[in-house]
């Protein structure tokens, strides 16, 4: 236990944490934005980021502390005690998630240098793939300063960003928001959305051994929807000077930078991206790990080494390059997404309101009573 816990540590870097596993390929080039909030027009999308950030502030807040209250570190042990012997129905789901979602990671770092160096897809792919398989190797302390650096720099680009597209097209974007329009499928968008990044929150429990009281988790879980959520909403905005023709971009993001005509920025926004992609697949890999480190200490009494760790992230990585290869980043964003929403949905979401509040309920912890560490790993 980090007995020292800052209350950044505590009550910000979790939400961080949340943000980069959920921000990835879709959220960071604004495909996803335009998948899911642009069909329902200006007003439409606004809602609908609003519902997702809500509803991800409300799931973050009862797993968090849900997690402190049982001293569940890891995935495995949480889901142990939400699903008991059904726990492996979320193993099964979250093994499509990662292999899903690390293609589209894979897909939008191949897109992402096609477009600012004309180099093969798969070359950006692999890239991604080997950063990813660095920083998983090195465990905790590693993992967490990535989180909390790639978070300046995201969320510093993102702001010029902003700045810079309303100062030349603010106009156009605030007429678009203030225009009529219908803002049918709002509330399905904002939910699909949430739906299915919401195992973000489980993704980062190894944060929970930061916390020493459930006000804590509680304060950190609802700041994680703001977090999160945040550069999305200012994107967003950008994105309606050019409504709604944007919505058929593969890379929105690359189209703004286009019409903004400024190539120092264009490559650090690129690059921003792929950094963004970098901590989102690193969250995802990572948490599998801990998975995985947390029965191998269970049962070898050792700590999970470096090579294996490296190894565990080859073999998922090296599947979903072949997927992002193959299928593209629309097709991946368009045809799996909803599927998942429904899966996390059916094995999370409704037991965590169900059987999680009750447990919650019956189960509370001693006020002030701290969270164990990972069996020792504070790497």
């Amino acid at each position: 236990m980090h007995v020292t816990s800052t209350r950044f540590q505590r009550w910000v870097l979790p939400g961080l944490a949340f943000k980069a596993a959920v921000i990835g390929g879709g959220y960071a080039t604004g495909r996803e934005l335009a998948e899911y909030f642009i069909p329902s027009g200006p007003q439409g999308g606004m809602l609908a980021i609003l519902t997702a950030m809500a509803c991800w502030s409300l799931v973050c807040a009862l797993t968090f502390a849900l997690a402190y209250a049982v001293r569940s570190v890891d995935y495995r042990s949480f889901f142990a005690v939400l699903l008991g012997r059904f726990a492996f129905l979320f193993e099964l789901a979250y093994l499509v998630f990662m292999v899903l979602i690390l293609a589209v990671f894979g897909a939008a770092a191949g897109e992402i240098f096609a477009a600012l160096l004309g180099w093969p897809k798969l070359v950006g792919t692999l890239l991604l793939m080997v950063g990813i398989g660095a920083f998983t190797a090195f465990g905790n302390t590693v993992v967490e300063a990535l989180f909390k650096w790639v978070s300046v720099f995201l969320y510093g680009v993102y702001a010029l960003f902003v700045l810079l597209v309303l100062a030349g097209f603010g106009d156009r974007a605030l007429t678009t928001l203030s225009m009529p329009q219908p803002t049918t499928g709002w509330l399905q968008g904002g939910l699909t959305y949430a739906g299915y990044n919401i195992v973000g929150a489980v993704i980062v429990l190894p944060l929970v051994r930061h916390f020493l009281s459930r006000r804590d988790a509680v304060v950190a879980g609802v700041l994680s929807g703001p977090l999160a959520m945040l550069p999305g909403l200012l994107f967003f905005l950008c994105m309606l000077a050019w409504y709604p023709q944007i919505g058929d971009e593969a890379l929105p993001s690359d189209f703004i930078l286009r019409q903004l005509d400024m190539p120092v920025f264009h490559v650090m926004f690129q690059l921003m991206i792929f950094s963004a992609l970098l901590e989102s697949g690193t969250a995802v890999v990572h948490a599998s790990n801990e998975r995985i480190a947390h029965a191998w200490r269970s049962r070898r009494r050792v700590n999970l080494g470096k090579r294996l760790r490296l190894a565990i992230a080859a073999v998922l990585l090296v599947g979903s390059i072949f997927i992002a290869d193959r299928v593209g980043l629309v097709a991946l964003i368009a045809q799996g997404y909803r599927g998942l929403a429904y899966l996390f949905l059916a094995v999370y979401v409704l037991p965590l309101l169900t059987v999680g509040v009750w447990r919650l309920w019956r189960r509370s912890a001693p006020a002030g009573s701290p969270a164990p560490a990972l069996s020792g790993d504070r790497r």
